[in-house]
């Protein structure tokens, strides 16, 4: 189903084994190109079952005879997933293996994806879009646990860009196919095609992966190993502060998410239909960093390329800032400053993930479960304050932009570069 392997991610010394790595003894096998897709694709999932279904919020909540905020409730309850999900199956697939997990996850997302679609009420879609999101993050924890299985810190950042080649058509394509099913089919049938999409992707894990640990030399799980592995990480300053600044940054990305639809069509008279050019032009940006990053890491090492990059949203977020509370927000200012933004995460998740996972690869499924866990907790903050703040301006989005590029470079700054020196 999948391609052969091809040349491999990075370069192994025949009866070595890469420091960290949970397979002792063995030769590490390189990620085939068929694997690397179905990785991304597989960590796409969150953001495509998010924006797919937004164009059919009027819909939903004319069909199921509900509020414009119960609507908004199956978001929440989504990201809500998402960032308690995480916890759970990164300590379970350093204990059981990685396809196990991805198998529950995968079957669970898409029976909840067919409750979705039969959902008689908003209650009812409310709880099973939290099942959703706890089955879809499976596959967001542990494809980052795979690739720290298999490739040492400057390879993985390599192989995290590529990721995001598949990850950053998901707000390209899913809004386009959400808003023609919005006209010209029920909201329905997107979560029908969410559940052909999950049985699709259990295929594609049985034949296009091979486990990466050995199960049978893992530590057992004890929920207080667990809780100490966690308190562990969290004292860790190198992964915190490469976690977190990672998060900022993404959550700065999630304001513009949030708020942008009502800066640019409401405030600036965007036309509705020409929005998607917009959007998907910054997405681009975002892919056309991640690849330039696999190019410039041939020459750089991880740190320098995240450090760099750190300076897009800090000054991006500060120019925003400024303007807007100036009223001087006019489209050539605000434009290159949500590109240059968004474009940095590009530079910025990649470097960032595999920084943080590199000394931990006997626990690479927990590391990656509490950083994904903290990431979307605080997108899922800035999400609520974006909704919270009640300002017929851009002046919420600008705030929340500049807050989270300023500490994303200050998190790092302080928790990673110090402790450089």
């Amino acid at each position: 189903m999948f391609s052969p392997l091809i040349k491999p991610v990075w370069h192994h010394t025949p009866g070595q084994t890469a420091p960290g790595s949970t397979m002792q003894n063995t030769q590490k096998t390189p990620l085939s190109l068929g694997a690397i897709i179905l990785l991304g694709t597989l960590t796409a999932i969150g953001p495509m079952s998010i924006d797919m279904y937004l164009p059919s919020f009027p819909s939903i909540q004319q069909s199921l005879h509900t509020e414009a905020g119960m609507v908004q409730w199956t978001l929440a309850s989504f990201f809500i997933g998402l960032a308690l999900g995480q916890l759970f199956y990164g300590p379970i697939s350093d204990r059981f293996g990685r396809k196990p997990p991805l198998y529950f996850g995968m079957l669970l997302y898409a029976a909840a994806s067919a409750g979705c679609m039969v959902a008689p009420n908003i209650e009812t879609l409310i709880a099973c879009r939290f099942l959703q999101a706890l089955g879809g993050c499976t596959g967001m924890v542990i494809c980052r646990a795979i690739v720290r299985d298999r490739c040492e810190p400057q390879a993985a950042a390599r192989i995290f860009s590529m990721l995001m080649l598949v990850m950053g058509l998901a707000p390209i394509l899913a809004p386009l196919l959400g808003g023609w099913l919005a006209v010209h089919a029920s909201w329905r049938v997107l979560f029908g095609i969410q559940v052909a999409f999950g049985l699709i992707c259990v295929t594609g894990i049985h034949f296009g992966l091979t486990e990466t640990i050995d199960r049978h030399k893992a530590a057992p799980l004890h929920l207080g190993s667990v809780l100490q592995g966690y308190g562990l990480l969290l004292r860790d300053r190198w992964f915190l502060g490469y976690t977190l600044c990672s998060g900022l940054a993404s959550a700065g990305m999630f304001a513009y998410i949030t708020g942008s639809p009502f800066v640019l069509i409401n405030l600036h008279g965007i036309p509705a239909e020409h929005f998607g050019w917009v959007f998907g032009s910054n997405a681009f940006g975002l892919i056309l960093a991640s690849q330039l990053n696999t190019r410039f890491l041939k020459a750089n090492d991880i740190d320098t390329l995240l450090r760099r990059a750190l300076w897009s949203p800090f000054l991006a977020g500060l120019l925003l800032l400024i303007t807007t509370w100036l009223h001087i927000d006019a489209l050539y200012v605000l434009l290159p400053c949500l590109f240059f933004f968004v474009a940095a995460i590009g530079f910025i998740g990649p470097n960032a993930s595999a920084a943080a996972l590199k000394h931990h690869g006997a626990r690479a499924g927990l590391a990656s479960a509490l950083m994904g866990s903290l990431q979307f907790t605080l997108a899922t903050l800035v999400g609520f304050l974006m909704g919270a703040w009640q300002d017929p301006s851009a002046r919420p989005l600008a705030t929340l932009m500049c807050l989270c590029g300023v500490c994303a470079w200050l998190v790092h700054r302080t928790l990673v570069m110090r402790q450089s020196q």
